[in-house]
């Protein structure tokens, strides 16, 4: 419905952590497994307890008895825990506020005591000075019913299956008897009874919203009649209302639910209606259609597609900007009627840019029903994000499957556009470096619309409304600091509130900073801060304009730092990278993680640094910026700047080894690693090791990039390249991990460091190999032997044979195939290395099936399928099934053949290894195609076409297409195989590949009819 808000609502705060579980059809007794209790059994009787209403408890269907008010009040504050420690001091400001009685901790104990005996063993448990109520099963307080079925009401509304939706909302609502908590005293109940009534008149509204949608307008006039004169002031009430009575046809009583609500804001509290109800009301004047009843719902949920919410929170203290928030909620409003409205932000760092922007989306959203995207360019950074990249992830949060996504930037914005066609969806494109990088971004469709904030004012960017934000009013600047330190501090010392808002130049980051310290010193007044603030007021009169001012500004929240929150501060700064991640920063800073994360979450609360996700953090841009001139300035001696970004490098390259050696178990590339004298993480199976490596490939591959400047360094980053070469293969991170590569392929060549120049090709031999080119991949492995063999290095040597083996024989150049993966094979050997044997064998096995010898080559492949098995490596055993099931395909025996490569294609899909379990299910095609299955080819193929999408290279594609025309043409479909041919002769024709005679003669009957 237009201007209603997406989802259910969520109870305020103090929602469950753990809302997974299925939620009960009811609180009834037995809704919940015995088993969630300790040492429970069948025969005991459930307890449950109820707080939606008078607190009360149940041991089955039996009444408990839980006393006087005050004893209640007790349980209730512990119930409302959730099973966390309530000290026996938290429990008396709970009861009795700032007067207790006397004797108020003797109370809290009788009353515990008390309950104790009325419980069950074990579950009134006294801790740490306190008490907490724990082993509960599922379902035994009705809040915790509620919420679970709130989150069942919101996946099935966002799924579209209002039907269920409305219904689990009213099993939800049903839970309340009465007042919350009702006649029980103290402020906590207080406090807790006004937050759990006001979450209920949220699901309330929400049900009736989709009453609406459903069509049931009619029988919600009555129910929204007695709401609104209960609550009066709700407008949201009053807005469901109006269009209940104008889809009833009621219309001029809807304009005078307008009327009356107008009237009673403005002599209650002197304010007007809300933008949406006024708009809504324009729209009843205008006979809106997009207003009139919805059709009937299908019985069944529909289709619908995937609606991003991906807006970060907006900040609860926003203040301020009234007339920028009215003015860019009015350009947003107007993109239903234009192709697209696009708003520009524009200001130095720390003007608050990002969060007008943020609550303006927020307050926006109810025009945007189909979603809303956001990014961070990272404009203002050495490496601002690239638009394919951003394409790629705004195509996955609405719904598009990775391998649908095309490869190049322009076929992606043209699918972004046409996924967004007919769509109305809000883009925030946050911290653009230009006008180039967001035109890719922007949706130019029908009721779309696009904020931008940058640092630089896009007057290149067509069509766009301009706005360049300045620091605060100095009204709005006292607001903002008032809201985060508080109105009772700031109102005594004004004057003094005055100053420090002066002295921060009215710029709202360093307003933040300043405010968030003082918050944090209850000791301190407002004239202490603004004492430590006057040193530096000439300064920032100075520095009026620009960054110069907004470093000035950072200068008083580092200054007020403790000696090791300043020293983690200036040495984070140095790595690059959008983030880090809590064990990374332990390496930084030389210390444990539990220490690392006291003082990272310190820099949080001072503002300095942000919680990207737990366990992640990063800094602003310009903070960043900051905290290494600090670390230039300050960081003593200065050899620990470097000594800091060498344990991150071993810090990385330990972790990547780690994974190397779970996922490939004998494997001897980890013992001729770089030496590290700063651990790595140890995984606990490959799974988690494969999930370290994919969410810290952009930072680790930056860390590499960081180091290649310096020679003492390059070694450890090309080797740390090597370990991590399974990002190479997985797509997703293949061209960062080719221009990393390739940038340090010349740092060691400007070193004149021939080990690290071959090892750097190396990794550059297995990029190309990966990607199709062959030719040059063959290149580049001949230099990596002639280079290792010259620093006496065997292992690079090893992998160019092996290399040069397997391209030889995509290239029909058996013989010398043959030659290299000998060599290989001997030169593994010597280093005892079992695994990379199996890998030559493997390869070999596959030039004695091309030059006819079939026998020998499933000798060889079983041979490489023993030796990995032997040492339990299940990944790289997976390419040897693959290269027995092509021999075994040879041979005749397709059933064992498909049974080995489907082998195969589990593990390589369990592993993320895009290209081999592409080429898997080529091969399948190719077994299948051999046993006349021609359906279940073409059905491989096309899966194999669509996994390949983006990697593997031109030949690889011209195979599979070819493979397909084939199954295409045994099923009937002629046409379609005669394009699929006409497609893999050009590819094989472009890359002068022998396979283009083989693929025109397919042709040449259709040519000839």
């Amino acid at each position: 419905m237009d201007g209603v808000p997406d989802g259910v609502p969520r109870v305020p705060e103090q929602r469950r952590s753990d809302s997974s579980a299925e939620p009960p059809k009811s609180a009834e007794a037995g809704s919940s497994a015995e088993s969630g209790k300790p040492g429970g059994s069948a025969a005991r009787a459930v307890l449950r307890f109820g707080v939606l209403g008078p607190v009360r408890a149940w041991r089955g269907d039996e009444p408990l008895t839980t006393g006087s008010p005050q004893q209640r009040a007790l349980l209730a504050a512990l119930l409302l825990r959730e099973g966390r420690t309530a000290t026996a001091a938290e429990l008396i400001d709970a009861l009795w506020g700032e007067e207790p009685p006397s004797q108020a901790l003797a109370a809290v104990r009788t009353y515990a005591s008390r309950l104790r005996k009325v419980l069950d063993p074990g579950v009134l448990v006294s801790e740490s000075g306190g008490y907490a109520i724990r082993g509960l099963g599922d379902g035994a307080l009705d809040l915790a019913v509620a919420q679970d079925l709130a989150t069942e009401a919101e996946k099935a509304r966002s799924a579209g299956d209002l039907c269920h939706a409305r219904e689990v909302l009213r099993r939800a609502l049903a839970l309340w008897d009465g007042e919350t908590l009702a006649g029980l005293p103290g402020p906590y109940a207080e406090t807790q009874r006004v937050r759990l009534e006001e979450w209920r008149l949220q699901l309330v509204e929400s049900r009736l919203d989709m009453d609406l949608e459903q069509g049931c307008h009619a029988e919600a006039v009555s129910e929204l009649t007695a709401l609104t004169a209960a609550h009066p002031l709700r407008e949201r009430l009053r807005e469901l209302l109006m269009l209940a009575l104008y889809r009833s046809g009621r219309q001029a009583e809807a304009l005078a639910v307008y009327a009356d609500t107008r009237r009673l804001l403005a002599d209650e509290l002197g304010v007007d209606p809300r933008p949406g109800l006024s708009e809504l009301q324009q729209r009843i004047l205008q006979a809106d259609p997009g207003l009139a009843e919805p059709s009937s719902p299908a019985p069944e949920p529909a289709s619908v597609p995937v609606r991003p919410a991906q807006l970060p929170a907006t900040v609860p203290d926003f203040t301020g900007r009234s007339g920028f928030v009215r003015e860019l909620g009015d350009i947003l409003a107007s993109a239903e009627n234009r192709v697209m409205a696009v708003s520009a932000l524009a200001g130095i760092g720390g003007v608050g840019k990002t969060t007008l922007a943020v609550h303006v989306a927020h307050q926006a959203r109810g025009a945007f029903p189909d979603g809303q995207l956001y990014v961070d360019l990272q404009g203002a950074g050495a490496r601002a994000a690239e638009p394919e990249t951003v394409l790629g992830s705004f195509l996955r949060a609405l719904g598009t499957a990775d391998t649908a996504i095309p490869d190049s930037l322009e076929e992606r914005a043209a699918l972004y556009r046409s996924v967004l066609a007919g769509r109305r969806v809000l883009v925030l494109l946050d911290n653009a470096r230009d006008a180039a990088q967001v035109r890719p971004l922007l949706p130019g469709t029908d009721g779309c619309a696009a904020l931008v904030t940058s640092r630089v004012r896009m007057v290149d960017l067509a069509g766009a409304h301009l706005i360049d934000l300045d620091v605060m009013a100095p009204d709005e600047a006292l607001a903002l600091f008032t809201k985060i330190v508080g109105e009772e501090r700031v109102t005594s010392e004004r004057k003094a509130a005055l100053d420090v808002v002066a002295a921060c130049g009215f710029l709202p980051l360093a307003i933040r900073i300043a405010a968030s310290r003082l918050a944090a010193r209850r000791t301190w007044t407002v004239s202490v801060l603004a004492a430590k603030l006057a040193d530096e007021r000439r300064r920032l009169d100075e520095l009026q304009a620009g960054d110069l001012a907004v470093k000035a500004t950072f200068e008083l929240g580092y200054g007020q730092l403790e000696p090791a929150q300043a020293r983690a501060f200036r040495l984070l700064g140095l790595a690059d990278g959008p983030d880090i991640s809590l064990p990374a920063a332990a390496a930084i800073l030389d210390l444990p993680v539990e220490d690392t994360e006291d003082l990272l979450e310190s820099l949080v609360d001072t503002s300095l640094l942000e919680s990207a996700a737990p366990g992640r953090y990063r800094f602003h841009d310009l903070v960043r910026l900051y905290a290494r001139a600090c670390a230039e300035r300050d960081e003593q001696p200065p050899s620990e700047r470097a000594a800091a970004l060498s344990r991150l490098l071993d810090f990385y390259l330990a972790s990547a080894a780690g994974v190397y050696a779970i996922e490939r178990p004998g494997d001897g590339l980890v013992d001729h690693l770089e030496p590290t004298s700063y651990p790595g993480l140890r995984f606990e199976n490959r799974h988690t090791a494969q999930d370290w490596l994919y969410a810290e490939a952009i930072c680790l591959l930056a860390c590499v990039r960081q180091s290649a400047g310096h020679p003492d360094t390059l070694p450890r980053a090309i080797d740390l390249l090597w370990a991590a070469h399974d990002l190479s293969e997985s797509g997703a991170n293949s061209r960062e991990y080719e221009a990393t590569a390739q940038a340090l392929l010349e740092a060691a060549r400007q070193f004149g460091l021939a080990r690290s120049e071959a090892r750097a090709l190396t990794t550059l031999v297995n990029v190309h190999h990966v990607g199709g080119r062959f030719e040059r991949a063959d290149q580049e492995a001949e230099r990596v032997i002639v280079l290792a063999q010259e620093a006496d290095d065997l292992l690079p040597v090893c992998w160019a044979r092996n290399a040069r083996g397997i391209i030889a024989l995509y290239q029909n150049r058996h013989e010398d195939g043959e030659e290299h993966l000998s060599r290989a094979i001997e030169h593994f050997r010597a280093l005892g290395n079992r695994p990379g044997e199996a890998s030559a064998l493997c390869n070999l096995s596959r030039i004695h099936l091309a030059t006819g010898r079939t026998q020998s080559a499933v000798e060889l492949a079983q041979e490489g399928i023993d030796i990995y098995d032997a040492m339990g490596n299940s990944m790289r055993g997976a390419n040897a099934r693959y290269a027995l099931g092509l021999a075994l395909t040879q041979s005749g025996e397709l059933g064992e053949a498909a049974g080995r490569l489907q082998e195969a294609l589990e593990v390589f899909r369990d592993s993320r290894q895009r290209l081999w379990e592409g080429m898997s299910l080529f091969r399948l095609a190719e077994v299948d195609l051999a046993a006349r299955r021609s359906a279940q080819a073409a059905a491989n193929a096309e899966m194999a076409l669509t996994v390949l999408r983006g990697i593997g290279g031109d030949w690889r594609r011209g195979n599979v297409l070819t493979v397909l025309g084939r199954a295409l043409s045994g099923i009937g479909q002629t046409g379609r195989a005669q394009v699929c041919w006409q497609e893999a002769a050009a590819i094989y024709e472009e890359l002068g590949s022998p396979e283009a005679a083989e693929v025109r003669a397919l042709l040449s009957p259709a040519r000839a009819a």
